[in-house]
């Protein structure tokens, strides 16, 4: 069963994201699970590139699985740096140090 974007289901996705310490990064399954949606990862990631017309979240602590950045999100990895998450020789985010263990 598919899951209905409505603004009930946004504003879930964007509480949790609220959630995410400084310092710490998500993973978009992570946030799916954390409102119990745990096959909707893919839209976490739809919703995230539209919070902009919600309000202001911490959008960019969120990573894919093996904490690479959203591409065309030019900000986010100068805005996770000045958080003081540590990124590893790939140019990705070092889950084991700044994995958020929610």
């Amino acid at each position: 069963m598919s899951a209905v974007l409505n603004e009930s289901f946004i504003y879930e996705i964007l509480s949790a994201i609220e959630e995410i310490p400084k310092g710490k990064v998500a993973t978009y399954g992570q946030i799916a699970k954390l409102i119990g949606r745990e096959k909707n990862a893919r839209l976490v990631g739809k919703v995230l590139s539209m919070a902009e017309y919600y309000g202001d979240y911490p959008c960019h602590r969120v990573v894919n699985h093996a904490g690479r950045l959203a591409p065309h999100f030019y900000e986010q990895k100068q805005l996770l740096t000045e958080e003081g998450v540590i990124f590893l020789e790939n140019n990705h985010v070092d889950m084991k140090k700044c994995g958020w263990d929610c």
